[in-house]
């Protein structure tokens, strides 16, 4: 087998300034592909392009917020101008935006502001990012970052679950419009990851730590470098014959369904009991 390699390839990762983001496009700069990232945060901007240049990785951080088509629109031609190519698509943005109440209680306006940061991006990149995908002339990937939380079932922000899923009937579809072309299109939906905005294992008690490697059948929360590893794999020519797929990037939480391991290594779907351990 081939050493992997992304050399000579260009991609973009939109919300790659930070978190799964960062660790997705740091990882294809180090195989060797020239990376654009854009985020709408300008303070990561700065500090991404920053470290990248403290490392030697061929990464430049854009401002630029994936909601407006205008800016969308700008971003493609900035990677046309300067590269000419484009090969990767990672749409990465999302985000809670701290919308957690019962759907009662959902306003329109917060149900199109889910929609615009989880969803609605991800059409307008993609469809931005096509022609010049298809100019290039050697296929490509696009790759969509969605949740295991569209897999199950998600109180008090019913939208983000719903959002999430959907970006599965896109993948799908959208692999087989462009399949003559030789682009594949694929998701990755993570569990929990830690990363600088997202703590999971700071929100446990004190007391509770040592029950997380219970609670998830691998043993931890995710990191950026799981996704990322997904990543590397839909990018790269691994899976050149992989599309219209969701890998489920979870330790295993979605196959366990409720089910917890307890300290004697026996399994329970009712972990508040006594002498379970949990």
């Amino acid at each position: 087998m081939e050493p992997i390699s992304l050399e000579g390839k260009v991609a973009l990762v939109t919300g790659g300034a930070g978190g799964i983001g960062r660790g997705i496009a740091e990882s294809f700069a180090e195989l060797g592909a020239r990376v654009l990232v854009a985020d709408s945060n300008p303070e990561a901007v700065s500090r991404s392009n920053d470290e990248a240049r403290g490392q030697g990785l061929s990464i430049d951080a854009v401002e630029c917020d994936v909601r407006d088509t205008s800016a969308v629109r700008a971003l493609i031609q900035r990677v046309e101008t300067k590269e000419r190519r484009l090969d990767i698509l990672v749409n990465n943005v999302g985000h809670t935006l701290r919308l957690f109440k019962p759907l009662e209680e959902m306003t329109d306006e917060n149900i199109d502001d889910l929609f615009s940061v989880l969803l609605r991006h991800v059409m307008i990149c993609s469809r931005e990012a096509i022609p010049l995908m298809k100019r290039s002339g050697e296929g490509g990937s696009i790759i969509s970052i969605s949740s295991i939380e569209g897999y199950r079932g998600l109180p008090n922000i019913v939208p983000y679950a719903a959002f999430k899923l959907a970006i599965e009937g896109f993948t799908k579809s959208l692999a087989l419009e462009l399949g003559p072309h030789g682009i594949r299109v694929n998701a990755i939906a993570p569990e929990t990851t830690e990363s600088e905005s997202i703590r999971p294992s700071r929100w446990v008690k004190p007391e509770n730590q040592e029950r997380i490697p219970y609670w998830i059948p691998m043993g931890r929360f995710g990191r950026p470098s799981d996704t990322a590893g997904c990543a590397v794999f839909l990018a790269s020519a691994l899976s050149e014959w992989v599309s219209g797929t969701v890998i489920h990037c979870d330790g295993g939480s979605l196959a366990a369904a409720g089910w917890y391991r307890m300290a004697d290594n026996r399994w329970t779907n009712t972990p508040i009991i006594e002498g379970s351990g949990l």
